[in-house]
């Protein structure tokens, strides 16, 4: 029978990201001559490239047509994708990953548990 993983009981009560905007308007406060660089979630700052725009409706004409609409995904994330981002962001730089080690999610949430 699965037990839970004890370190779970130690986690905190709270979500991430307002933590995280939390600390980040303390220090703000504290320092409000510092320039500050936002990676986390929020409004965009910047138009999308071209390239992003073409893909993004190449794939709504592509999900638009009965012969080419895909559902869901793969568990795991579609093989073309990981073996891209194996051999691009990873082989690229000299790193021994294969596909089979990167799972594509849409978020932490649903892969956790």
């Amino acid at each position: 029978m699965a037990t839970i993983n004890d370190n779970y009981l130690k986690l905190k009560a709270g979500y991430l990201f307002p933590e995280i905007a939390r600390r980040v308007n303390a220090f703000a406060q504290a320092n409000p001559d510092a320039k500050i660089i936002r990676l986390g979630i929020g409004d965009v700052t910047e138009p999308l490239p071209e390239a992003c725009r073409k893909a993004m409706i190449d794939a709504v004409t592509e999900m638009g047509d009965r012969a080419t609409f895909k559902g869901y995904g793969p568990e795991q994330g579609y093989a073309w994708l990981r073996e891209a981002i194996a051999k691009f962001d990873f082989h690229s730089r000299g790193c021994d990953i294969d596909a089979d080690e990167i799972f594509i999610s849409d978020g932490s949430k649903c892969d956790t548990g």
